[in-house]
Formats: structure tokens, C-alpha cells, sequence
């Protein structure tokens, strides 16, 4: 069976999701064949010259002409154009990987969760570092009581591509179109990998703050000292408490000197903890009780997570490697509901993150938010 996908996207989620397609024949030999069908966009001399370089057969411009007619839809566009498309796909009965956050709002992303229980096909929600080995063999660890009872999560996810005032305005800065901004585009990982490790976030208490309000426009409309509003966040920190009574520690920013893509997640136990870094993917730290510091352990064995399809032990994965390993699962999920071998409730849960998890990570975010509005702790499960 061959899969035709349709991708929404050409810029970096698009080079990232292509190059994760191309990769699985090489590594991942029961693999479903894939073929990088159309290419979705608005600029067609842009868009034909990204399908060439990505490796698509043909363009279109309207997602409208494809979602009908591809075996999944791959939707990487900015987050205001999460919900129609991806809700479009799903009522064709076209299971869809759409990128984080889900939506730019909690309304959207109740909508598509709705129209994915609906369609009962696989959903992707695209927290690719579910799919790091080393967080993989961290849950491993956690699940077999390694750490003891889980006391603390902390997560924090620091960038500085926004840390220059003079850095240009781009959609990542508006709230109609983003929805929030450090908060959702980095807070939405880090709020997953807590459910991921440890357990659903049950209330917060956020703060969120906006450093630079207004940036200079760079496009061939504007005039030379043009500036746009930011109606965003730069940076938000949040305390939570997680199914269990764990506790837990949120932080992101977007202004951080010095941090280029810092994303480092530990867990505390009774027993034991553990910390990861981003930046130092391979490794995982592990503090075992009674020892009296961390043991850093190489995850680039064979028998690690995903490792027996890539290279002999030390030899190093990357970031682009993640993607591999989230397509991989997700089009085998596809391809086994495509083939009949699951029923349709089945189908629409055999792949994780899916969309009801993708809603999960929304309210904890709206939630955030609330509380800082309010000034007070919310309870994220309220409207469930």
C-alpha cells in the first residue's frame, strides 16, 4: 500500500516533515511506502520551487482540492489556520497530523477534537519529543517505579530569537493568528511532556509578560520605520498541580540571551530522579536512590528507543531525527486503518499525541492564561 500525503506548509515544518518522509525507507523498512503527493500554499512560484526542493509531484493552492483526496493531511500552517483545514479533512474521513499548538484558540481546538472523536481515523498532535529516545527511555524508567512516587515535574524551554527589540514582526507576534506566544509555541511541549511523563495538569497559576511591544515590519509594502503592535507574550511561568498531586514548574521565553533551543525537563521522585536537556539530546541524567550524584547515560544502544534503526552504539541521533520517528508512527497508524486491520475506534487511537491530547495541552494553556488574568489558581478541568 502507498500512502499519497498532502502537506499545508513549505517553510521549517515542511523541510522538517519531507525530510522525515524521504528518511523512512532507508531506516524504517516496514515502513508504509509514502508519496509526497501535493504541496499546499499561496505564493505558486515559491510554492513549485519548495515542491521541487521537498521533493512533492504537484502544487495547489487550495487546501479545499486536496483534503478529499490524499490518504493524510499534513497541516504545518500557522496556527489560525489549524481549524478549518484540518476539521475539512477529518469530516472526508482523511486522518491529519496537524502542528502544535493545535489551535490559536480553545474554541478551535474543541472543534477539531470534536470532528476527530467523529471520524474515528488517526490524529496526529505534533509533540515530535514524545519521540526523543532518551525522554522515550526516561517514561520507561518512570513507569517501572525506577523514581518511586513522583513528586516534581519542572519544565522550561528558553529561547532568544526575540531577545534583539529590532528582531522583525512576524505572524508569531499577533494573537489572532498565534493565539499566545512564548506560551503556545513552547509552553505547548513542555506542558505535554509533563502529561506524557507523569500526568494530566489538574489547576495553574501563570504569569505571562510582553517585553518589546511593537517591532519593526520587514516586507516590500512597508514604509522604513514601520512597526506593528506585539499582542503576545514573550515569556510566561506557571506553577501546576498534576494528576496525582505531583507538583509542577512551567517556564518559557523567547527573549532568553543565550539560549537557542533549550528545552530541559526533570522529574523528582521518591526514590530517584532524572533530568534531559535538549541540547544534549543523547544523554539522559539519572540520580538512583542511595547514589550520591547523577549518572549520565549515552541513549545510542541498540536497545534503546528507536536505536536499532539507525547506527552502531555512540553514534549520534539529532533533532531532525524525532520527526522520522513521529511520521513513522503515525503513517503506520494510518496505513493500518487504511488496510482494515483495526476497527475505526481503534484506528483513531493507535497513534499518541492525537488531537484529544493536542485539546488537553490547549485548556492547560487557556487555563494559563485565565490565571494570569484573574490573578488567582484555575482549575483546568473546568468545561470538560
Amino acid at each position: 500500500m502507498t500512502l499519497t500525503v498532502g502537506v499545508l506548509g513549505y517553510r521549517f515544518m515542511g523541510k522538517a516533515h519531507a525530510n522525515a518522509m524521504a528518511r523512512l525507507p532507508m531506516f524504517f523498512p516496514d515502513a508504509p511506502d509514502v508519496e509526497r503527493g501535493v504541496l499546499i500554499g499561496r505564493d505558486e512560484s515559491a510554492l513549485r520551487a519548495a515542491a521541487d526542493r521537498l521533493g512533492f509531484e504537484r502544487t495547489a493552492t487550495d487546501w479545499r482540492e486536496v483534503v478529499g483526496e490524499v490518504d493524510a493531511f499534513y497541516n504545518l500552517g500557522p496556527n489560525h489556520v489549524h481549524a478549518e483545514p484540518s476539521i475539512a479533512a477529518l469530516e472526508a474521513a482523511t486522518p491529519v497530523l496537524c502542528e502544535k499548538p493545535l489551535a490559536n484558540d480553545l474554541d478551535g481546538a474543541e472543534r477539531m477534537a470534536a470532528a476527530a472523536a467523529d471520524a474515528e481515523v488517526p490524529t496526529a498532535a505534533a509533540f515530535n519529543y514524545r519521540f526523543v529516545p532518551a525522554l522515550r527511555y526516561a517514561k520507561n524508567l518512570i513507569e517501572d517505579g525506577e523514581l518511586g512516587e513522583i513528586r516534581h515535574f519542572r519544565g522550561r524551554y528558553l529561547q532568544d530569537w526575540l531577545a534583539d527589540p529590532e528582531a522583525p514582526w512576524s505572524w508569531r507576534n499577533d494573537e489572532e493568528l498565534a493565539g499566545s506566544g512564548a506560551l503556545g509555541d513552547l509552553g505547548a511541549h513542555t506542558v505535554d511532556l509533563a502529561r506524557f511523563l507523569v500526568g494530566d495538569v489538574e489547576r495553574v497559576s501563570g504569569h505571562l509578560r510582553t517585553f518589546v511591544d511593537e517591532r519593526p515590519v520587514e516586507d516590500e509594502d512597508a514604509g522604513p520605520d514601520e512597526t506593528r503592535s506585539v499582542t503576545v507574550d514573550d515569556a510566561y511561568s506557571a506553577q501546576a498541580e498534576l494528576d496525582g498531586g505531583a507538583m509542577a514548574t512551567f517556564e518559557a521565553s523567547r527573549v532568553a540571551e543565550g539560549h537557542k533551543n533549550d528545552h530541559t525537563v526533570e522529574v523528582h521522585g521518591s526514590e530517584g530522579s532524572l533530568r534531559f536537556s535538549l541540547e544534549r539530546l543523547n544523554e539522559l541524567e539519572v540520580l538512583r536512590d542511595g547514589a550520591r550524584g547523577y549518572e549520565t547515560i549515552l541513549i545510542t544502544d541498540a536497545e534503546d528507543p528507536y536505536l536499532d534503526h539507525w547506527w552502531p552504539p555512540g553514534h549520534v541521533l539529532g533533532w531532525e531525527h524525532t520527526f522520522v520517528h513521529e511520521n513513522y508512527a503515525f503513517l503506520s497508524a494510518v496505513a493500518s486503518a487504511a488496510s482494515g486491520t483495526s476497527r475505526s475506534d481503534e484506528a483513531a487511537d493507535a497513534y499518541r499525541p492525537n488531537f484529544a491530547d493536542g485539546l488537553a495541552v490547549q485548556r492547560t494553556l487557556a487555563a494559563i492564561e485565565e490565571s494570569h488574568e484573574r490573578g488567582e489558581w484555575v482549575d483546568v478541568d473546568a468545561g470538560r
